[in-house]
């Protein structure tokens, strides 16, 4: 078995990238950093770093003993933690989303803040991959989603659905594809997806958003809807973003024959093990928005 102490010497010392700075943070001496580094090693009969008199680099054996060593110290910190104090309403809780379903799920999470003050919600926007990406890196605790997760590191569970809008100005009492073509589309980071789904089960003729004119574009969740508003373009995506809108009175959701949903996903990562206040939110989330 791996030694922990050395273990853990070794990842800080790649995280830090010095030897001296890494005795510094560990409160050890720079020839101590060296000998616990030499002791994994030997133990492990394989050459770990590439020494270049004071700097160095990673062999292949010392960058997936720092990936997965890394997934263990934080496992193994998350059990101390769970053990020694495992408040339910107590606690800092990391949560990412795409910003239209954090648009209705953020400030429900703030009024359970407001209930109890010491359960600290930090809540982020950010695509599909991103949330992947920072789940697997465990920067956080829980992520939504609108596809299931393939990542091997990840659990993903079908919590709701989240029905697609085409929004126009309020002006626009009906539409057609002729007067689609004409108005011209308000673009954003999923519009393509959105558009993709929505339009092509509403209107045979449509291929791709391209066949649209562009007329803009918006990566702000709260803004997108600001040039529909004035009659610039029409738009696609999920309706919490359109009801959430400053200015209901200005835009127009269209109705359509075909309706058409996103999928919603909770996620966290595989081996974690989640606190209380985890789990207290994670149902909480998956009854508020089933």
């Amino acid at each position: 078995m791996i030694n922990p102490t050395w273990l853990k010497t070794f990842c800080t010392l790649v995280e830090v990238g010095h030897f001296t700075q890494t005795a510094n943070k560990l409160f050890m001496t720079q020839s101590g950093v060296s000998q616990h580094v030499k002791k994994l090693e030997a133990q492990l009969e394989t050459e770990l770093l590439i020494r270049d008199g004071k700097s160095f680099s990673l062999t292949d054996a010392g960058y997936q003993l720092n990936q997965k060593g890394r997934e263990l110290l934080r496992s193994s910190e998350e059990l101390e933690t769970l053990i020694k104090q495992d408040e339910q309403y107590e606690g800092r809780i990391k949560i990412a989303s795409p910003g239209s379903i954090g648009l209705k799920l953020y400030p429900y999470l703030l009024e359970v803040q407001h209930c109890y003050p010491k359960l600290i919600i930090d809540y982020g926007f950010a695509p599909n991959h991103s949330i992947e990406h920072e789940l697997a890196e465990r920067q956080i605790d829980l992520g939504i989603i609108t596809k299931l997760s393939e990542h091997s590191h990840l659990t993903s569970q079908k919590i709701a659905t989240e029905p697609l809008a085409l929004v126009t100005a309020s002006t626009i009492k009906e539409i057609n594809w002729e007067n689609l073509i004409e108005l011209g589309f308000i673009s954003h980071p999923d519009a393509a997806h959105h558009g993709n789904i929505l339009l092509s089960k509403n209107f045979p003729k449509f291929e791709h958003i391209e066949q649209f004119p562009h007329m803009g574009f918006s990566n702000q969740i709260s803004l997108i809807l600001e040039p529909v508003s004035k009659g610039f373009g029409f738009t696609v995506l999920p309706l919490h973003a359109a009801k959430a809108f400053h200015s209901p009175s200005t835009i127009r959701i269209q109705p359509l024959k075909i309706s058409v949903s996103e999928n919603l996903y909770l996620c966290n990562h595989r081996r974690s093990i989640l606190p209380k206040r985890i789990k207290y939110i994670q149902s909480l989330i998956i009854d508020y928005l089933r």
